[in-house]
This record gives C-alpha cells, sequence and structure tokens, in this order.
C-alpha cells in the first residue's frame, strides 16, 4: 500500500480524534463556568442564610430578656407591705412619755414573709404631718425612706456607730393583758 492511500485512510480518524478532544476541552471550560457560577450562587445563599440565622438569635435572646423583665416586674409586684402605728404613753411617778410604735410586715400576695418589725419612736406633741414624716424615716421596708438610717438615730437621740442597722428588731409576743392595756 502506497503511503497517500495509507494518509488517506488515516486522516479522517486523525481528524476525528482531534474533533473530540477539542470538544472535550471546549465542554470541560463549559462546565468549569457552570460551576463556578453555582459554587458562586451556593456562597451567596449561605451567606444570607447566616446572616437570617444570626438575626433570628438576635431577636430570640431579645424576647427571653423581655420575658424575663417582664416576669421580674409581675413578680416584684406581688410583694407588698403592710404598716400600722399607734401609741404609747409610758408612765413612771417622775416621768411621763409618749410614744408612737410603727409596725411593718413584708407580704408576697397573701403570705406573710417577716414577722412584725416594730420601732418605737418617742414623741412630743407634734402635728400630724411630723408623725408620719416620722413613720416614714425609720421605715426597714418602704421604698422611700432610709432603712433606719441617719435620719431615724439622729431622731432617736443616738449616734450611728451604736447601732446595727442591718439586721430586723425582734419584737417581743405581747400577752392578752398588754395588749388590752395598749389598746385603751
Amino acid at each position: 500500500m502506497p503511503l497517500d492511500a495509507m494518509l488517506w485512510m488515516l486522516l479522517p480518524a486523525i481528524v476525528a480524534a482531534g474533533s473530540s478532544l477539542l470538544t472535550f476541552y471546549i465542554m470541560q471550560a463549559r462546565m468549569d463556568v457552570a460551576i463556578a457560577h453555582e459554587r458562586e450562587t451556593i456562597a451567596e445563599v449561605r451567606g444570607e442564610v447566616r446572616t437570617w440565622k444570626n438575626t433570628i438569635e438576635e431577636r430570640v435572646k431579645a424576647a427571653e430578656e423581655e420575658t424575663r423583665r417582664k416576669a421580674l416586674d409581675d413578680f416584684m409586684q406581688d410583694f407588698r407591705v403592710d404598716e400600722r402605728h399607734y401609741f404609747r404613753e409610758n408612765r413612771t411617778e417622775e416621768t411621763s412619755s409618749r410614744s408612737m410604735v410603727l409596725q411593718e410586715r413584708l407580704y408576697f400576695r397573701n403570705l406573710p414573709l417577716s414577722n412584725w418589725v416594730e420601732h418605737e419612736m418617742v414623741v412630743e406633741e407634734s402635728a400630724t404631718g411630723d408623725l408620719e414624716r416620722l413613720a416614714r424615716g425609720v421605715s426597714i421596708f418602704s421604698t422611700n425612706s432610709k432603712s433606719l438610717g441617719e435620719t431615724g438615730l439622729r431622731e432617736q437621740g443616738l449616734p450611728p456607730n451604736l447601732v446595727d442597722t442591718t439586721r430586723p428588731v425582734a419584737v417581743p409576743a405581747l400577752n392578752r393583758a398588754e395588749a388590752f392595756d395598749l389598746a385603751s
């Protein structure tokens, strides 16, 4: 067989092989471009998902904090203080003194949380407004007064370093005869 004939027989095979290689590389390039576009789209979607996830987590935390704050406010509104006061006259042979006794008790709803805390203040004849101011000055549970602080100590005539203001005062129980004497 002559060389020309062989060349003419192999030429279509060489052209077919070249075209198939060229088609393969073109398709490979198109696939790489499509994959790059898909990866870009996936990266954008993942970024949006992370943003939404962070936003939702922040909103959930804010809602939980608000719920806790509201629950604490509701809980604190269930506390209340009962106050009562009366006058006691102590008469001895030489002197006669009149004192106002203020009693306070802390409640949670209808449950008492403390015993009656009693404060006795010596009172001269003074106006009713002064008595209310005096009662507020020595109140332990009241939010608008000091807790038997400097005001109450000055009114009782005691120096601040002699009295422990951090503990409640223990009140002895009254028997019926003493309670009847106090009421009259």
